[in-house]
């Protein structure tokens, strides 16, 4: 089903026609159909749209953080059995109930968490800025204003674009999110990385921003 703006009466993503014609560059202009399209402010045009992979992944980070993950957890496991073995007092055994569950989860939660959120998020870049929607939050940076902008690349041609600085836990711990630690604004794991990260880097020249 394609979402026409003048079907909505809101400014969003151009219309898609049966017939396009070579798009001029440096832009791809690429066609998007979405149950909920963004409302873009007047004269904004969307110049990309993507989502990350769905389903259950695996990251270069988990060649340290399962063998870790296992560790943490087989500890607190023993730590709970042998204290219900013992009769210990139910201080102990209440003590080590919530890294029993901790332990699951960053040993088996954490991807389907992972998978979860991805499965609600989508980005676009206009022509005045970078969007990104994660269920009903829709986060906004104007390429005017965006200074940082590292790609990171796998041999498939998939990617990583993230906006702004890149704390160094953040990488480590790519894919785990953990209350009140913030992970910063990015284009996860794309199709085509190096393409999107030139369209953000022209469109930037476009708009006068940081190049």
């Amino acid at each position: 089903m394609v979402l026409h703006a003048e079907n909505l009466g809101v400014l969003c993503y151009p219309p898609v026609f049966h017939t396009l014609r070579q798009p001029t560059p440096p832009f791809i202009m690429t066609p998007l159909v979405v149950t909920r399209p963004l409302e873009l402010e007047r004269g904004e045009r969307q110049l990309w749209f993507g989502e990350p992979p769905r389903g259950l992944i695996l990251r270069g980070s988990d060649v340290y953080l399962i063998p870790l993950s296992l560790l943490c957890a087989g500890f607190a496991v023993f730590w709970e059995t042998s204290v219900l073995r013992e009769n210990a007092p139910a201080f102990f055994a209440l003590w080590g109930i919530p890294f029993v569950l901790l332990g699951v989860y960053i040993t088996i939660g954490r991807f389907f968490a992972d998978a979860w959120r991805r499965s609600r998020t989508s980005y676009a870049l206009t022509t005045e800025r970078v969007i990104i929607r994660t269920g009903a939050s829709i986060k906004s940076l104007s390429l005017r204003t965006l200074a940082d902008v590292t790609l990171t690349e796998r041999p498939d041609g998939r990617g990583t674009i993230t906006f702004g600085p890149t704390p160094y836990l953040s990488t480590m711990y790519a894919g785990m999110r953990w209350p009140g630690r913030a992970q910063p604004p990015m284009f996860e794991l794309i199709p085509d990385a190096r393409q999107v990260d030139a369209q953000i880097r022209k469109a930037q020249q476009m708009t006068g921003g940081v190049p």
